[in-house]
């Protein structure tokens, strides 16, 4: 593994029972790039995410994060490493506010605990106003400004898709694995969206893991993507050779019109 990847998944495969989700799969993702997989329902796209941050353990093969092995780490530990994560189903905590939501994507920088924040209550207070500086930085780039103080569970699903997205930025992540970011979402935010992450990407420097049954947005931001069929990869490389691979016309994206 060379100097500029962070992510290596080498021949992983997956089984539950005698169902086989993922079969030696391999690919490498270069720091700072936006790599994306595609493929349908079922193809073993988040079944890669979940044994990337420690949801599932592969049966074989090994997944490196900055040269660490990440198989057999807890989802705790591996986000502590660096790897953030949104989800198809949204995990926020609808009754609370914008900005309390974002700060519990912070509790892993947390340095001072409930009693060492009441014996060192000058530290502990300090740790509070990086937090929410954090946090405002966030609120500015994700231009949720006006919805700081709302409850999340009255916001429109657009907005609390950003939220989402702004919890795992929280955590300051090295790597950021994106689970269908727009999906449920209109024409106009799904361009925002897709906006937020080339920021994050770009101005960041976050490495960004995708996965996504957009194809037009796929094509349009992906640096690299591999498709998936039947937890098998049957392309990867640049999005105007996945476009015209004709494996990929026919599994996923239809016969060229």
């Amino acid at each position: 593994m060379n100097s500029t990847t962070i992510l290596d998944i080498s021949h992983v495969t997956l089984r539950f029972g005698g169902v086989t989700a993922l079969e030696d799969v391999s690919f490498t993702v270069q720091s700072g790039d936006l790599f994306a997989i595609i493929g349908p329902n079922g193809a073993g796209k988040t079944s890669i995410f979940n044994c990337i941050n420690g949801v599932y353990k592969p049966q074989k093969g090994s997944i490196l994060f900055e040269g660490r092995e990440l198989v057999g780490e807890s989802p705790v530990n591996v986000a502590r490493q660096g790897v953030g994560r949104t989800f198809q189903n949204l995990g926020l905590f609808m009754n609370l506010n914008l900005i309390d939501n974002l700060l519990l994507g912070r509790h892993l920088q947390m340095k001072t605990g409930f009693f060492s924040g009441a014996l060192w209550w000058g530290r502990a207070k300090n740790e509070e106003i990086i937090n929410r500086q954090k946090i405002e930085a966030i609120i500015d780039l994700l231009e949720l400004q006006p919805h700081r103080y709302q409850s999340v569970g009255l916001l429109p699903y657009g907005i609390q898709k950003r939220v989402e997205l702004g919890r795992a930025l929280a955590m300051e992540p090295r790597i950021l694995l994106l689970d269908e970011p727009v999906a449920g979402m209109n024409l106009e935010e799904t361009e925002d969206m897709a906006r937020y992450i080339l920021e994050i990407n770009n101005e960041l420097g976050v490495s960004i893991l995708l996965v996504e049954h957009d194809m037009a947005m796929v094509m349009d931001i992906a640096d690299c993507v591999m498709a998936l069929d039947f937890g098998q990869t049957i392309a990867t490389g640049p999005p105007k050779d996945i476009q015209n691979n004709p494996r990929v016309i026919a599994a996923y994206l239809g016969e060229a019109s």
